[in-house]
């Protein structure tokens, strides 16, 4: 990855942060894409001083399409080796009751954004016969989940986009993983509104290990740690019904 452009969405905090670091170490000067300049800009400092590669930060809101726009003309201009989709948020509440708006930003974060800017970068790495493109799922994604339907709903599409892609690039040297964390200890649950719920969490470490082992191994798809494992497992053999009252359960401890 020497010399090339690994980008990271989500990149102010987290996951975000722990991959951003971990492409770094192996090499790839990093593009940092978030909303939160700041935060981004100490994010760069760090991979430059502990890295020794070039890392640039290139604030956005990823729900505007305009500032979409941008960044994908951004990227066209670098020798981009590896996209990272992780910018994504959830909401937790009943349906009806959370803002429509929300509900849409949700939607275009969580799929158009990450759509597009796979889009984007898909046809400079088969031309190449190299890259990686990781897609930051949710192991919400194999079940509907009550209370969060919005959310739920947008990491099942996220699956299914990335190993659909797997598939179709398998033979042309581009690798697509699609990793599917549990609870992990990130600004997730604040963001939704409920950071009291769901307190087992996995470290953002954890689930970067687990998705490079993963892409090393080209699978398509990969649930980090083994309990989430098995209960994405589980899912399969369950009644669509008695999946969505379980997993309302699940997401209110």
């Amino acid at each position: 990855m020497n010399g090339s452009w690994a980008v990271v969405t989500g990149a102010s905090s987290g996951l975000g942060v722990e991959f951003a670091e971990r492409l770094a170490a192996d090499g790839a000067n990093v593009l940092l894409v978030a909303r939160r300049a700041d935060l981004l800009e100490a994010v760069a400092e760090r991979v430059r001083s502990h890295f020794g590669v070039l890392a640039e930060t290139h604030p956005a809101d990823l729900t505007d399409p305009a500032q979409r726009a941008a960044l994908v003309s951004r990227m066209a201009e670098l020798d981009v080796s590896h996209l990272v989709n992780n910018a994504g948020f959830g909401t937790m509440g009943a349906f009806a009751e959370i803002e429509p708006e929300r509900m849409s930003q949700e939607m275009e974060l969580n799929m158009v954004a990450l759509t597009e800017l796979t889009r984007a970068v898909v046809p400079g790495m088969v031309a190449r016969g190299s890259g990686a493109i990781i897609q930051v799922a949710s192991t919400a994604a194999f079940q509907p989940i009550p209370t969060m339907a919005v959310y739920a709903a947008t990491k099942a599409y996220v699956k299914r986009l990335g190993v659909a892609l797997w598939e179709e690039l398998r033979e042309t040297g581009v690798r697509v993983v699609v990793i599917c964390p549990g609870p992990t200890e990130t600004e997730f649950f604040a963001t939704a509104g409920a950071d009291a719920v769901m307190r087992r969490r996995r470290t953002p470490a954890q689930v970067v290990e687990t998705t490079m082992r993963a892409l090393a191994a080209h699978r398509p798809l990969v649930v980090d740690g083994l309990p989430n494992a098995a209960m994405a497992l589980a899912t399969r053999l369950a009644p669509v019904a008695l999946q969505a009252r379980l997993a309302r359960v699940v997401a209110s401890t």
